[in-house]
This record gives C-alpha cells, structure tokens and sequence, in this order.
C-alpha cells in the first residue's frame, strides 16, 4: 500500500537546498551524521525527519537515514520551499565604500560581518545590505547580486562589487585566470622558519571536521590552491606575515597555514585559539588572554587588491590599513617581545 503523504509529497516541487559529493577517502557514514558534520545548526532529528518525508537523495534516489554514504555519491537536500538564501531582503546596514564609479565599488568589510545569505544567517549580510544601496546589481553563478568573490565573516578587508553585468563577466573572469592581485596580513602562531616561501595542495573539505578544510597530497581530492607568504615582523612566539594569494579557495590561507604548523592566531575553527606556543607562566597565559580580547577573531585581513578596470582597462591596486584590532594586538607583541628580550640581556 502506497503512503498518502509520501505520495503527496512527492507531487510536490521541490528545491535543492544542499548538495554534497562525498569525497574519495570518505568512510562509510550514515546519511544522517555526514549532513551533520555539513550543515551548520542542523539536528540529528530534524535530518531523519527529512530523510522520512523523502526529502534526502542520495545520486538522485530519496533514501532514508540510515543510508550509508560511500566516497563520490552525491547527496541533496530536497525541500518543499525555496532556500531562503536566495531571498534578499535590503537592509539599510552602512557600508564603508573605499572607491566607487559607474561599473563598480569596493568595500572594506569590517569583522563579523557575513558576505550573502546562507544557513543560520539569512539577514544581516553584505548582500542584504547592497540590496538597500543599490538597485539591479548582477547575478553572479550563484545568483547573488554583485559579489565577484568572498572572505569569511570574521575576515576584514577589501572586496570588489560589481554593478554592471560586463564588470561582473569581467572582474569574475580575473579571478578565475588568476589576473588579479590579492594580499592579505595574518599574524600566526610560532616562529616562521623561512623569510619567504610558497604552500602548495588541493583543498578539500576534512574527512572528520567538516567546517575545516584540509590539504590533500592525493590530485583527484579538492582543488588545487597556491598561497606565497613572506615575514613582515617576528616575535619569537608569533610571526606577521604577508600572503598572496595565487588562488581563491574557501579558508586558503587558514587551512594552508595550518597545514605547514602555524594557525592563524585566534582562529577558533582551525585551533588558533588556544596558546599553542610560548611559556607556561601565569604572566604569559595573562597576556596572551588580554590578546585574544583585543583581537577576538582570526587575525586576518584583507589588505591588498589590485585588477583591471573592465572599461578603462586601467589597471587598479586598493589598499587599506590593518585594522584596529590587528595593529593593537601586533603592537601589543612588539612591546611584550621588546620587554622580555631586556629581561634576558639584564639575566
């Protein structure tokens, strides 16, 4: 006998709202626990609840929760109703405009602030702030308005809207053939051995933690990502380092700064909030506290951008002073670090 509501359902449009591929090293996982460690604020419950009306697919078949996820397989969330990230309300949030002329603009986003809709966020951001400001931006693949690229909501820094549909061609094209010049400061745990160097290897997202990313050595898992870092100040416990980035990838610069041992400093999600290198004195633990209360973010900025003009062809190079938050905490360093070598030259 058929299920009436099932059946209902099944009459119904439905929305993709998530679509996942499992990657090659995945384990075998019930559906249920890998779109936990996927879709931020989602309950076990509410996924089997999901799954029991039908509304989880696995390579295009509906599945229940206790599916067992295999490396590659394609799983959606199907639901009856369209995602609200592609609802833009405007919102009347100020934005500091760094440059503005007919084919686009450039913003410094301060920390905390998210760049579009997505789960748990779908007000407050960048973009429901553009819609307020400005009318007709261009969709970009995702369907938001105006947004060439992104930085994560706890990064600061330029970003480039465009406000025409040849500004967005133009500009997205940039960044996909690596034209583009973008450089960001970062303060990072320990003592960078080389003034200078170059992080290679595709990111993907990590087997267990799935809010990280990760490097992989294996060429079929993730995309291939490119960060060139150079030293700009050294602290002994902490490094201020320069990175450019030859590629755009979600977390690069976090998960490729991990990866070679040095976290950004305060970056919760990849383990940079705790005191990973220094003392164990109660006066070092203090001070390092008193860091993370001044600077209670990943210290992250994006303070270079540089691309051509889509209708001048002129080429065009933004910069901004770190901000606040970063130049305390780095002056906060170089006091403590001036101080203790004193009190070494004095023992």
């Amino acid at each position: 006998m058929s299920n009436p509501n099932l059946d209902q359902d099944l009459d119904e449009e439905l929305f993709e709202h998530f679509r996942f591929i499992a990657a090659k090293g995945q384990s075998i996982l019930r559906v249920d626990k890998f779109l936990m460690q996927l879709v931020e604020n989602a309950t076990r419950n509410k996924i089997q609840q999901a799954a029991e009306r039908g509304n989880i697919f696995a390579n295009g078949v509906p599945v229940k929760s206790n599916y067992k996820v295999k490396p590659f397989d394609e799983i959606k969330v199907m639901l009856s109703h369209p995602p609200f990230e592609n609802r833009v309300d405007p919102e009347n949030i100020p934005l500091d405009i760094v440059y503005e002329d007919d084919s686009l603009l450039l913003i410094n986003k301060p920390a905390g602030l998210v760049v579009h809709p997505g789960h748990g966020n779908y007000t407050g951001t960048l973009v429901n702030a553009l819609a307020y400001h400005f009318e007709n931006l261009p969709m970009n693949s995702s369907e938001r308005p105006g947004l060439v690229h992104r930085i994560d909501k706890d990064t600061t820094g330029l970003l480039v809207i465009a406000k025409t549909e040849q500004a967005m061609t133009h500009l997205a094209k940039q960044f996909e053939e690596k034209t583009s010049e973008r450089e960001y400061v970062a303060i990072v745990w320990g003592n960078i051995q080389n003034d200078e160097g170059t992080i290679e290897g595709n990111l993907a997202r990590h087997l267990k933690d799935r809010m990280q990313m990760a490097v992989f050595a294996d060429p079929e898992i993730g995309k291939p990502a490119v960060t060139h870092y150079k030293v700009l100040e050294r602290f002994g416990y902490i490094t201020v380092v320069s990175c450019i980035l030859e590629t755009g990838r979600t977390h690069q610069i976090r998960a490729h700064m991990k990866h070679i041992g040095h976290p950004l400093f305060n970056d919760e999600r990849y383990g940079g909030h705790l005191i990973l290198k220094g003392t164990t004195f109660t006066k070092y633990k203090q001070f390092i506290e008193n860091c993370f209360k001044i600077l209670p973010r990943q210290a992250l900025h994006a303070k270079t951008l540089g691309f051509e003009h889509p209708v001048t062809k002129e080429f065009m190079r933004f910069d901004t002073e770190l901000p606040q938050d970063i130049k305390e905490c780095i002056e906060k360093w170089r006091s403590y670090s001036k101080s203790n070598s004193l009190e070494e030259e004095e023992d």
